[in-house]
């Protein structure tokens, strides 16, 4: 069977994929996956057995630059790539109108979740066929059941295994243990303070561990010069990373701390002890998940608000400046240990 699976982004709703797709193979090995994602995470698919075509989109980019994109042809070329193939089965696991327009403009039976399952209800009108799925569960088991249902797999049961292997990336040259502080996000209101993460790596220090510090963007860039100045024996600003030597960094890492971000859901994948500090956003849902990871969640009678910028004017960003440095470094080596 040639599968479309259509899964374009955001990094951890595409690692989310990774444990359905295994179940996936573990009871179908004859389906070949071809897999369309955006460009910034077209490895990922390659991470998983099976897949055996990915097909980079550039929607971000196109909706950004519409002019240059149309110049350039790439949409066009996107879609002769899509239409290249009749597929057996399409599945939009991504449940937005534009990822069922994607759909559409291929060839085969289109799955997806239903209007009270999908995050766009009227993307449920364009599919052939549609599942419902509680939306109160986490998203890597959303993903599990919609594949079960839509490819007639058994029903998924235990923990999520994303698969990966570490020793996939060579280790870093590293003399001693370090561990890794992700300190970016995307919204003000998840940013854990810079004075916070200073204290931590003072800590470290202490604990004779090394720091390392990966950035996305100039802002990251220098918030993460800041958190070192406070223990520059042991800190270190790592260069500007591709998703494949951040993916190395991490999983050869001691532990990592880590704010509501994409690479936290790849730490936790991955298998490393993971501390996932969270207040704005519910862990219930999108939180990280993996076979060694711990939920810190601020203190703040409106969390989770799911919002941009703190609500509360006297007290901006209360949740995450409550969860103290401390007691989230000893959650780490508590977590190590175990």
């Amino acid at each position: 069977m040639n599968l479309l699976l259509i899964k374009t982004s955001s990094l951890g709703d595409v690692l989310h994929t990774l444990p359905a797709l295994r179940e996936t193979f573990r009871h179908r090995p004859e389906i070949r996956v071809h897999w369309v994602v955006e460009e910034a995470f077209a490895q990922i698919p390659l991470w998983a057995p099976n897949v055996v075509r990915v097909l980079p989109v550039a929607w971000r980019r196109w909706r950004r630059h519409p002019w240059e994109a149309w110049r350039s042809g790439e949409p066009g070329r996107f879609l002769d790539t899509l239409r290249s193939v009749p597929f057996d089965r399409i599945l939009d696991a991504q449940g937005l109108i534009k990822s069922a327009v994607m759909a559409r403009l291929a060839t085969g039976e289109i799955h997806g979740l239903d209007r009270a399952s999908a995050r766009e209800p009227w993307a449920a009108a364009l599919y052939h066929q549609t599942h419902r799925v509680t939306p109160q569960l986490h998203a890597a088991e959303r993903l599990r059941l919609l594949f079960a249902q839509a490819l007639q797999l058994p029903s998924p049961h235990g923990p999520p295994d994303f698969a990966l292997d570490p020793t996939r990336w060579p280790a870093p040259a590293s003399s001693r243990p370090y561990v890794v502080f992700l300190h970016g996000t995307t919204w003000r209101s998840k940013l854990w303070p810079e004075s916070h993460w200073q204290e931590l790596a003072r800590l470290a220090s202490q604990a004779g561990i090394t720091v390392s510090l990966p950035w996305g963007n100039e802002t990251e860039r220098q918030r993460a010069e800041t958190i070192a100045a406070a223990a520059p024996e042991v800190c270190r600003v790592l260069p500007r990373c591709t998703l494949e030597q951040l993916a190395a960094h991490l999983a050869h890492a001691h532990g990592v701390i880590a704010t509501d971000t994409g690479p936290a859901h790849l730490a936790a994948a991955l298998g490393v002890p993971t501390v996932g500090l969270y207040g704005p956003t519910p862990t219930e849902r999108i939180g990280i998940v993996g076979p060694r990871v711990r939920h810190r969640i601020g203190l703040c009678p409106r969390a989770p608000c799911r919002q941009r910028v703190c609500p509360l004017a006297d007290q901006p960003d209360l949740c995450l400046r409550s969860l103290e440095p401390g007691p989230i470094w000893e959650t780490l080596r508590e977590l190590v240990r175990s």
